[in-house]
């Protein structure tokens, strides 16, 4: 197993007379941060419900790491809204004895964005995003295009929530894509709610909940939990669902 490109995710102490309350302080995820968030050289995982946190994480560490915050690599530099929290400004990136050869934030909520900022760089910008317009594709089509053909080896890549672009079939697209980058010594950290996303064998998997952050096991976090009970009995599950 190749070291890993980053070791350990850790919020720094407070500063004499500095104040921590409110947004993102009282996610109990940021406070887990103060002990360090130890990842895996292939795939860490961020689960949880919305709110929980996760998100804020995965954004704050690629701040940290240099790239940007409304997705992008450490060469993008666009801002349609400055929404993201100071969390990145306080954490240290610990890495490994490796640097990344690339990397990339890959968010499938502002991939719009990313994508008009593309086709206002210079030159032939399109040229490592497989030469088509990533806005003449659908979302999904744009979503896989770009790891396909801009994320490569050694690279260290941040996916927020990437199920929101994919169709069931291309989330194992995804899964394999993953594991081919994983084979070149690349390292990903996934925020995910999909059991699919979530099924890379051998990962990190830390459920974020009120109680704070915890390592759990694939069968045991929630997305897999709950989509089997319903697929193992729907229609008892939608008449609970729906009675009064």
């Amino acid at each position: 197993m190749a070291e890993p490109l980053v070791r350990l995710v850790q919020l720094l102490p407070p500063a004499e007379g500095e104040e921590r309350v409110g947004y993102p302080w009282d996610l109990p995820a940021v406070a887990r941060l103060a002990d360090g968030l130890e990842l895996h050289p292939k795939v860490t995982y961020l689960v949880g419900e919305n709110g929980s946190g996760k998100s804020t994480v995965l954004e704050a560490i690629a701040v940290a790491a240099g790239m940007n915050a409304e997705g992008g690599s450490s060469n993008f530099s666009f801002s349609t809204r400055a929404s993201h929290s100071e969390l990145g400004q306080m954490l240290r990136i610990v890495r490994g004895g490796r640097r990344p050869r690339t990397d990339f934030f890959l968010r499938a909520e502002s991939l719009f964005t990313a994508a008009t900022y593309l086709e206002g760089l210079p030159g032939d910008s399109l040229g490592s995003y497989g030469g088509v317009s990533l806005h003449e594709q659908s979302h999904g089509e744009s979503f896989l295009a770009l790891m396909i053909n801009r994320f490569g080896p050694g690279g260290f890549y941040l996916l927020d929530e990437p199920e929101a672009a994919l169709s069931t079939q291309n989330c194992l697209t995804l899964l394999r894509r993953v594991h081919e980058l994983v084979n070149q010594d690349s390292q990903f950290i996934i925020a995910t709610h999909s059991p699919l996303v979530l099924a890379y064998p051998q990962a990190t998997i830390y459920s974020c909940h009120p109680g704070g952050v915890e390592t759990v096991a694939y069968e045991d976090t929630d997305p897999v939990r709950l989509t089997q009970s319903f697929l193992e009995a729907r229609e008892r599950f939608l008449d609970r669902l729906f009675s009064d």
